[in-house]
């Protein structure tokens, strides 16, 4: 009996671990992906997107709290790949765990669903768990760089804003699409696959024909944007916008297409405001839509039970009540009831 109760304590802890692994892993992964897309800020190496930060909050909605050494680790494994950890490290690893921590209480708060299937959990996502909880990393990071002398306090904001929108723009993009993906809302339905094949395909063709233009044409991504949120919602959208800002990013750290002639300043702020505008337009209006179809499917079912009731009426029938109740009593013929 002793050998039983220890196993059933240890397989928690034991499933708690693999999990945290697991994240790690996906943390790192996504890390280095983010590297790939970097620019200079004020002489400051910052990620326009950094994939991170939504793995973790979607990790921990998905999850729970039990995976946060699982952050903790994939972090110090993402800063001990570019530089020797030391005492610093400390600061940034907490930091760095702390933020999506606090995004995810506040979203568990705030009532957030994981499908997104209303407005009101994607204004949550964006203002809480994006705009809000990213502070605390973006201000620690900057921070400590200034503190140890490493960046001069006049280059604070342009370096902090960049992190800021970095850590962000991860939440937005990235959290969506793995809590999309990783329920039922992730499935196309099967008769649309030649419809979605098709919008990929016009994706492929289309942006980065915008991107790469010397015109700055990055105005040709929102009909995309919106052709994918009206149609697949959630799924297709947040993946229509994350190639986008992918794409987008790579452009603007080589300097070509729309971003040509444009200083180190300029680049970031304009990719800045086109990856915040594609994350924002998909993601809002494919809540808006899935809260829309959800409404519609409520509705529908409710007059297909007023019908019911209708027709049980109509046949001289009383509709079922409770049991013991005058309602569930059916008459006897003759239309007497017993005494």
């Amino acid at each position: 009996m002793a050998d039983v109760l220890d196993t059933r304590q240890f397989r928690p802890s034991a499933e708690a671990a693999l999990l945290s692994l697991a994240v790690t892993i996906c943390y790192y992964a996504a890390g280095r992906l983010g590297l790939m897309g970097r620019l200079v800020v004020e002489g400051v190496v910052a990620t326009p997107i950094w994939p991170p930060t939504g793995v973790a909050v979607a990790a921990l909605l998905l999850l729970g709290t039990r995976v946060w050494p699982g952050i903790a680790l994939g972090s110090f494994l993402v800063i001990a790949s570019l530089t020797t950890p030391g005492p610093t490290t400390v600061v940034t690893v907490v930091s760095n765990t702390v933020a999506p921590l606090c995004a995810f209480l506040l979203l568990r708060r705030a009532g957030f669903r994981h499908d997104m299937a209303r407005l009101r959990d994607g204004l949550s996502l964006v203002f809480l768990g994006g705009f809000g909880a990213m502070l605390i990393s973006a201000t620690a990071g900057v921070g400590l760089q200034v503190a140890k002398g490493s960046l001069d306090k006049s280059e604070f904001w342009p370096v902090w804003l960049a992190w800021w929108v970095g850590d962000t723009m991860g939440v937005l993009l990235v959290a969506p699409l793995l809590l999309v993906l990783a329920g039922q809302a992730g499935r196309f339905r099967a008769r649309r696959w030649k419809e979605a094949a098709f919008l990929g395909l016009t994706t492929l063709v289309l942006m980065p024909m915008a991107v790469l233009s010397p015109m700055s044409m990055l105005f040709l991504v929102f009909p995309l944007l919106i052709w994918a949120a009206l149609r697949f919602q959630l799924a297709g959208s947040m993946l229509c916008a994350l190639f986008a800002s992918v794409l987008t990013t790579f452009e603007a750290t080589s300097g070509r297409g729309a971003f040509l002639h444009l200083s180190d300043v300029e680049i970031m702020a304009k990719l800045q405001a086109f990856n915040g505008s594609a994350a924002l337009t998909a993601l809002l209006l494919a809540s808006v839509i899935t809260e829309q179809r959800a409404t519609r499917r409520s509705v529908r079912r409710a007059c297909q039970e007023l019908a019911e009731v209708l027709e049980h009426l109509t046949a001289g029938e009383l509709s079922p009540g409770p049991p013991g109740t005058a309602e569930s009593r059916a008459a006897p013929p003759g239309g007497h009831r017993d005494p």
